[in-house]
């Protein structure tokens, strides 16, 4: 098999966008229709995302007083990582970005936190050490009995 042949590991990943909160204001779709462009051209798949925090920030940063910090997840390789960075910095909406890999058990987690249509499917066996009951069963101490 040749390297060309060779299919790309997709990676998990969270990403926390600081956008510019004026330019969300004005144009929501336009916006984020700009992020989504910025991960499609690193062959980013999106899972699942959702603005998170609009607010003033601890520092002015660019000039920015105010942000909007957006959550995405999505899977992509590797590689595609330096194009996220480069296109980011050359934004106008795109204030900072933080990228960092998710283990598949937290990154389904949030993805079903913040999507739950995307969520995967459960297990047809159940897990070990859970059961179908509300909780566990605790034997309820009565204080009166002591005498």
């Amino acid at each position: 098999m040749s390297v060309a042949e060779k299919k790309a590991v997709m990676v998990n990943y969270e990403g926390m966008f600081l956008l510019d909160s004026g330019k969300f204001a004005a144009d929501h779709e336009g916006t984020i229709a700009h992020l989504m462009e910025i991960l499609d051209k690193a062959g980013a798949e999106i899972v699942a995302h959702r603005p998170w925090q609009d607010g003033k920030l601890a520092y002015e940063i660019e000039g920015h007083m105010k942000g909007l910090h957006y959550l995405v997840y999505f899977t992509m390789p590797g590689s595609g990582m330096d194009v996220i960075t480069r296109s980011c910095h050359l934004s106008d909406v795109v204030i900072r970005q933080m990228v960092i890999k998710q283990p598949q058990t937290l990154f389904d987690a949030m993805v079903s936190a913040i999507d739950p249509s995307s969520a995967p499917e459960a297990p047809a066996e159940e897990v070990k050490g859970q059961s179908d009951d509300d909780g566990p069963e605790y034997d309820a101490i009565d204080d009166d009995d002591e005498e």
